[in-house]
């Protein structure tokens, strides 16, 4: 079993990703239907409540595909866990709350981590050292 635990960052990485393409996505193809979602200091920003789903929807379906593909891992780790936090500051306590929490942890785990041996940073990393070489 030892010999899978090299695995364990690349399924955490890619699951997460995932969710946030997953969420992302939705929210571009009907951002009417989350418009519910904004908190309510959302209708006094100087855009439409729309137009912020269609943001929030891009950032979470664009920093996932990051994820996904592990390229600049720790970076997109770190935003979508900043961003998962406001998230849980909103929602609170409840169901969605413990539900987000749990993705929360997840994405600051692999924002902490950094960059895995199956994604795009190890993949440049290694060329760059074998050009240097």
């Amino acid at each position: 079993m030892h010999k899978m635990s090299k695995y364990a960052p690349v399924v955490l990485r890619v699951g997460v990703a995932l969710v946030f393409i997953w969420f992302g996505v939705e929210q571009l193809r009907d951002a009417e239907a989350w418009t519910g979602w904004l908190p309510s200091y959302a209708s006094a920003l100087p855009i439409s409540t729309l137009t912020l789903v269609y943001i929030n929807g891009a950032f979470e379906a664009i920093f996932g595909l990051l994820l996904l593909t592990g390229l600049y891992t720790r970076v997109a780790g770190t935003l979508l866990a900043l961003h998962m936090a406001h998230i849980l500051s909103v929602v609170g306590y409840g169901e969605i709350g413990v539900r987000d929490f749990g993705i929360f942890m997840a994405t600051l785990s692999v924002a902490l981590s950094g960059s895995d041996d199956f994604g795009l940073d190890a993949y440049f990393s290694k060329k760059k050292l074998k050009e240097v070489e």
